[in-house]
């Protein structure tokens, strides 16, 4: 596997959704790449502070709630 094809699959490795060669192949990279490795962490890392931005608790009341209305309605399609 080179560096673009593990870079292809971080998303699905971090959810645990690689199927087991690939899952392997993939493991495998690793074993030997440091370079993917740091990404693979920083990627992590990316995931779970931009989810931590966005939680419940993070927004509170200080959103008016029509700009809540209009998130929900874009995201729901309309």
């Amino acid at each position: 596997m080179t560096c673009r094809e593990a870079s292809d699959f971080l998303g699905a490795y971090l959810a645990g959704e690689l199927d087991l060669p690939t899952r392997a192949r993939f493991d495998a990279h690793l074993g030997v790449c440091p370079d993917c490795r740091a990404y693979l962490h920083q990627y992590a890392l990316t995931r779970e502070l931009s989810r931590g931005a966005f939680r419940a608790s993070a927004l509170e009341s200080d959103m008016p709630e029509e700009l809540v209305r209009a998130i929900i309605a874009a995201r729901s399609g309309g």
